[in-house]
């Protein structure tokens, strides 16, 4: 909307456009390739002890031969949108207009395709940057429904991937996630609600509501990611698709019984029908 070489000033246009001087003047800043590596180094240790806080990996990453305070890592923690898992007091208010919803799967027995789908989200390092990932996976069987990768961490990607997955599959009885912004969001609130499905949220902090997605994240980075640099979010998309391919279809999975997802998923399915 705004054009650095009309004649009109670009104040003036920002005024006639109702926007923010600041926001039309702002620049966004290039993280640093020691901030990458930073990065880089925090979701390996997150995955490795996902209990560890800011004051924790600090220690930690200085041991490694960083030098970086805690303030430090706190802010990287934020822009990857990692946090310390655990069980603790509910000491802060959804923000104001989000709902959370009731965990609803404590003492269910889980053992049928699309009875339950869990959501999560997660940072990937690349070469040169960084991208979210977020995925639908099928509680009972393990299989990926859909995923889909971001440079931002929005609601419009996640209901984007849950729309995917309910078009290939149908609706869930529940869906499953934890309480971030993204899942709180009217958005995608409205997108699980309006399926006819419900919808469960973890305790915050909660690590044991939803720890096989924790679990998938380690298995796709190790047996992925972390093998690659990827050069650029096309880059990651073609070797995720990959990667995904063989999750489902030729990796055994100890949890199945050393059988594969779609092994699991599509003979239940059809029973089911």
């Amino acid at each position: 909307m705004i054009n650095r070489k009309h004649e009109l000033p670009v104040s003036r246009q920002a005024e006639l456009l109702d926007l923010s001087r600041s926001a039309v003047y702002y620049r966004p800043v290039p993280i640093s390739d020691d901030d990458l590596a930073l990065m880089r180094r925090i979701d390996e240790l997150h995955l490795e002890h996902p209990f560890a806080g800011s004051r924790m990996l600090k220690r930690m990453l200085q041991d490694d031969g960083f030098d970086v305070g805690r303030t430090h890592v706190r802010t990287l923690m934020r822009r990857m949108g990692i946090e310390a898992i655990y069980r603790r007091p509910r000491t802060s208010r959804p923000h104001p207009g989000h709902r959370v919803f009731p965990y609803l799967l404590r003492g269910q027995v889980i053992d049928q395709p699309n009875q339950v789908w869990a959501l999560d989200i997660t940072y990937l390092p690349m070469k040169r940057g960084f991208v979210y990932l977020v995925t639908v996976l099928d509680w009972a069987t393990r299989r990926v429904l859909a995923w889909q990768l971001s440079n931002t961490l929005t609601a419009d990607f996640c209901v984007e991937a849950l729309d995917t997955a309910m078009t290939r599959y149908g609706a869930p009885e529940i869906v499953n996630t934890d309480q971030g912004a993204q899942f709180t969001s009217e958005e995608f609130v409205s997108a699980v609600l309006g399926s006819g499905a419900q919808f469960s949220m973890d305790g915050k902090g909660a690590w044991k509501d939803n720890v096989f997605i924790e679990r998938f994240w380690r298995t796709v980075k190790y047996e992925e990611v972390y093998l690659r640099a990827y050069e650029t979010v096309s880059d990651a998309r073609h070797h995720l698709e990959r990667y995904m391919t063989f999750y489902n279809s030729r990796r055994p999975h100890s949890a199945l019984d050393e059988r594969t997802p779609d092994a699991v998923y599509f003979p239940s399915m059809s029973m089911a029908a």
